[in-house]
């Protein structure tokens, strides 16, 4: 019979409430936590390196009921697997209705801008995006349209527990590059990427005209504030999303999306 945890002491149980409690501690440890059978068997599959796997006892329960065990887990990662209590299991969670599994995670590599840009690539640029919730369905939209790579530029922590779930296994399968504005800008021009400002209210061209091609960029700014003179001043065109009726403006993933369709078309 497997020894129960029920102690909030316990070093694994200190260590995942930090790293889901601050970006410092994330970058602190290069690690960052996971919650939920989905996206843990999602970062099993993508090879992501599982530190420590946290199981309830009503969690193992259930899988047994439904004839599932731990085998989604790399043997490694079996080996670190702790069983704790549902009561500790209530402690670590950031939903309502937890499945009661937890994981440490290894940090994603979000540097190498330079190897990811590609002359013929096509990419989604956020600039200062803030909500987690729309950082994470960009990066999941852009794994479902084919999207080279996602470059973020002063936004919110891609690996913080909000975002980690919004994304729902696609931060495993989506490269993502953390880079500043210059770094971003200098590959574009090296690569000869073609950049587009998404605007609004504004003369610019109307998506529906535009033809991208092979070797395209679009940046998506600021959810109430959009993308800042200075970057739109640096990109080699404007393009906007002529809308009807009353609306003036789109939630900035909407706006991500749609665009995301038509650049891979």
């Amino acid at each position: 019979m497997q020894r129960i945890i029920t102690s909030k002491d316990n070093g694994s149980i200190k260590l995942f409430q930090k790293l889901s409690a601050a970006k410092k501690y994330r970058t602190e440890y290069g690690m960052f936590p996971l919650e939920g059978l989905r996206l843990i068997k999602d970062a099993a599959a993508e090879n992501a390196e599982l530190h420590c796997v946290m199981i309830t006892e009503g969690c193992m329960k259930k899988l047994s009921e439904h004839g599932e065990a731990l085998d989604f887990l790399p043997e490694r990662a079996r080996e670190r697997t702790l069983f704790i209590s549902d009561e500790l299991g209530e402690r670590l969670a950031s939903t309502e209705g937890t499945q009661g599994i937890f994981a440490t995670c290894e940090a994603i590599d979000t540097s190498g801008i330079s190897d990811a840009i590609k002359s013929n690539g096509r990419y989604i640029m956020l600039h200062n995006i803030q909500d987690p919730g729309n950082m994470g369905t960009v990066i999941r939209t852009a794994d479902a349209m084919g999207i080279n790579a996602v470059i973020a530029v002063n936004c919110c922590d891609v690996q913080s527990p909000k975002t980690v779930r919004a994304t729902m296994g696609s931060l495993f399968r989506m490269k993502i590059c953390v880079a500043s504005a210059d770094e971003a800008f200098a590959e574009f021009k090296e690569k000869n990427i073609i950049s587009y400002a998404a605007v609004v209210g504004r003369d610019a061209l109307s998506l529906t005209d535009c033809r991208f091609k092979d070797g395209s960029a679009v940046l998506i700014g600021n959810e109430g504030n959009g993308l800042p003179e200075e970057i739109i001043a640096r990109c080699s065109h404007s393009l906007t999303i002529h809308m009807h009726g009353n609306v003036n403006s789109l939630n900035a993933a909407t706006a991500a999306s749609i665009i995301m369709w038509e650049l891979t078309k």
